[in-house]
């Protein structure tokens, strides 16, 4: 195992090479081994992610994989964050919430793995992307379901939304890139957004300020995604 190169809230990354990083989870967070199924599964259909390596014998495209529970090889990726290209002035807001919904909806149009659903990545935001000479691809796909895109939207406009209603210097981006994400709201449902809100709270690793903070984030979505009537 290389050198520690990125720490996130439940897993960090190891350098092995110049072509591949070690993901490992903390506190036996997650399964490494479904999540590089699913990673195998969408990448199969075209979708923008890290390749995974698996060890001789090992099937990358099932569930039941023998590989770590813990511990995920994948592809290195070259390039910023979108939230780093964000700050460096590299793309602006509004492209970048252009391109989450185009991310989001490349996503659903893969099937589930269960009849009549959808792959979701249920964590889908400027962190989760990285903008490589290839184009974007998306990261972190731990927390990764079969079901409906509403939920998927509705955890990608909240995320959004918590740092748009707080006193943070981003406060004002993150709102740019949510009102370019919901321009076109058609595949945010309130169902979904409830969904999102609770799921939210119950994530264990929200702070307390950040739960506060979902009133104010839902109220934000629902004036720009199901405005009122005048």
């Amino acid at each position: 195992m290389g050198k520690l190169i990125g720490s996130g809230r439940t897993a960090d990354v190891y350098e092995i090479d110049e072509a591949w990083v070690l993901r490992r989870n903390r506190e036996d967070w997650g399964d490494a081994a479904a999540e590089g199924a699913v990673m195998e599964h969408v990448r199969a259909y075209g979708y923008p992610v890290p390749r995974v390596r698996v060890r001789p014998g090992d099937s990358p495209t099932s569930p039941t994989s023998p590989t770590s529970r813990t511990d995920l090889v994948m592809e290195r990726l070259t390039g910023p964050t979108m939230v780093e290209a964000l700050t460096a002035g590299a793309i602006d807001a509004r492209e970048a919430g252009t391109v989450l919904a185009a991310l989001l909806r490349q996503l659903h149009a893969i099937p589930g793995r269960r009849p009549g659903t959808r792959v979701l990545h249920l964590d889908l935001h400027p962190e989760n992307v990285l903008l490589t000479p290839a184009g974007p691809h998306v990261i972190d796909w731990g927390t990764t379901e079969d079901g409906d895109p509403g939920l998927d939207w509705g955890l990608s406009a909240i995320i959004l939304a918590q740092v748009a209603v707080d006193d943070l210097p981003i406060a004002d981006p993150a709102r740019a890139v949510l009102a370019a994400l919901l321009a076109d709201p058609a595949d945010l449902t309130e169902a979904g957004l409830e969904e999102a809100r609770r799921r939210r709270a119950a994530n264990p690793t929200m702070t307390a300020h950040e739960v506060e903070l979902l009133g104010a984030a839902e109220e934000l979505i629902r004036s720009l995604a199901f405005p009122r009537e005048p």
